[in-house]
């Protein structure tokens, strides 16, 4: 795995292969800790190798930070309370059902987020909810991953393959050429197979899409009728076996390497969704406030001072119910 700060030295990470197995042995033992078997079966385990323990004690940690973290979230404590109150009566895994049943109701998104800790293990690249980074690849291109990213590289003597696991990156890149074989720049994500042809550009992967946005040279979208050419200014929405022209942005497509939110008219509700990504908890807005049109240049470095501004441009006002939990709503003249 390549280190996530070309200059900083930092211990060695296990191996993910690694990771994922200490992952498998603390979910057996929440299951069934009563065993002493299997206890001393994991035991055995984590003595075998020092990176067997390096990812036992890194997955430990990740669990207390997420029920920590959990617990932050509203509703949650509740069902905490019942987790801790069933156990006894139900078995612990019946809990456990029950604590995912009521915390993943309201808080789903935002849990997803903090299973993101786990990309530095599992991944070659991987950013966390508010980080932005850029890292030069080995034939000279430059990848920048935007906030909760993530992403694999598969260079070999034929391809250079990106595989886009999720969020957004940036590309700069050129053509390469190795042992006399030019080799094509490929990223693939969940919707689609794209070729950069020296140039610049951003690929964006949401859940029902992958959005690409061509702002140097070239792109070509591979398609089983044949590549499709993606020029310079062009955009494309594709989700599946449709392929949407994006004629007019509310947002510049890749102002986040500048640490910029970049709007033209944007509806605040679409708004604070992009701002989501930038910060952790839930945050959202009154239908009667969503419309609210909104255009300029805002920086992503503070996202809660951003919100504290935008009262200042529109007849809203921020509410905090806790830290995590912001709600814009129609401010009372």
């Amino acid at each position: 795995m390549k280190p996530m700060n070309n200059t900083a030295i930092k211990a060695p990470e296990p191996p993910p292969k690694v990771v994922k197995q200490a992952i498998h042995w603390m979910l057996r033992l929440r299951n069934h800790g009563d065993s002493p078997t299997l206890v001393q079966q994991c035991e055995t385990w984590r003595a075998a190798h020092h990176d067997h323990e390096m990812a036992w004690q890194r997955v430990q940690t990740l669990s207390q930070e997420l029920n920590a973290n959990l617990r932050t979230v509203p509703g949650a404590s509740v069902a905490f309370e019942v987790l801790e109150n069933s156990s006894q009566r139900l078995g612990r895994r019946q809990a456990l059902k029950m604590l995912s049943g009521i915390v993943m109701l309201g808080s789903a998104a935002w849990l997803g987020k903090d299973l993101a800790l786990l990309d530095p293990w599992t991944s070659d690249f991987a950013t966390a909810t508010g980080e932005r980074r850029s890292f030069p690849l080995p034939d000279g291109s430059r990848l920048e991953l935007n906030t909760h990213s993530a992403a694999n590289l598969a260079f070999t003597t034929q391809q250079r393959l990106i595989e886009l696991k999720h969020g957004e990156i940036m590309l700069t890149c050129g053509t390469d050429t190795h042992a006399g074989v030019t080799r094509p720049l490929l990223v693939r994500s969940q919707h689609g197979l794209f070729e950069g042809i020296e140039g610049r550009f951003v690929v964006r992967q949401d859940p029902d899409c992958t959005r690409i946005s061509v702002s140097q040279g070239r792109v070509a979208l591979h398609l089983p009728t044949g590549p499709r050419l993606i020029e310079a200014g062009q955009a494309l929405r594709v989700s599946g076996t449709t392929i949407t022209p994006l004629l007019q942005q509310n947002m510049d497509a890749g102002a986040w390497t500048e640490g910029l939110i970049v709007t033209r008219n944007m509806h605040l509700g679409d708004f604070l969704k992009e701002l989501g990504r930038y910060r952790n908890g839930f945050l959202s807005c009154a239908d009667e406030v969503a419309d609210l049109h909104l255009s300029g240049v805002f920086r992503l470095d503070d996202p809660e001072k951003l919100l504290k501004i935008l009262p200042q441009t529109l007849p809203i006002k921020v509410h905090y119910r806790t830290r995590w939990w912001v709600r814009l709503e129609r401010a009372v003249v």
